[in-house]
């Protein structure tokens, strides 16, 4: 039965990692699930309070890094809240509208579009407004990426 338990838990983190592709998916949820169910499977002994200390740090520092990358992005390319708001958006809905190029066509198309919708830009500040909002998207997608994998780390550190 310990198989399956293990197959349940890696199947969570690898979820999370998926999350970073479509963001619709809370990954900080499936990880910290991927925790709980081996404390309820196994044991939560191993699991101490400096663990779930380190981990609510972790989660914290998940939120702050997916918020600046995607902030300083748009912002060093000369973006507002508009190309911001429009970039995260594009980045829920791009994925569904359009399969695949979404994740990266609608963060780019929405903050072209909150730049020309509501700062009436020109179409080349936008477009590079829109260029630096896939740049935040990469930064981001990577600090989460790296953040998810040492709390995997240190889960494995623990137990």
């Amino acid at each position: 039965m310990d198989i399956v338990y293990w197959i349940i838990i890696i199947a969570l983190f690898v979820v999370s990692f998926v999350g970073l592709i479509y963001p619709i998916i809370p990954s900080v949820l499936f990880i910290v699930g991927g925790f709980l169910l081996y404390g309820v499977f196994f044991s939560f002994e191993e699991l101490n309070v400096w663990f779930w200390i380190i981990t609510s740090l972790f989660v914290v520092l998940l939120f702050v890094a997916d918020y600046f990358a995607n902030l300083l992005g748009v912002k060093k390319f000369g973006g507002s809240k508009a190309s911001i708001w429009g970039s995260t958006i594009g980045l829920l809905a791009g994925p569904f509208v359009i399969p695949v190029a979404g994740i990266i066509l609608g963060p780019f198309l929405g903050a072209i579009l909150g730049e020309l919708l509501f700062n009436k830009k020109e179409w080349k500040a936008a477009v590079k407004i829109g260029f630096g909002s896939v740049v935040g998207l990469f930064s981001s997608v990577l600090a989460k990426g790296l953040i998810q994998m040492v709390m995997i780390l240190c889960f494995l550190f623990f137990i």
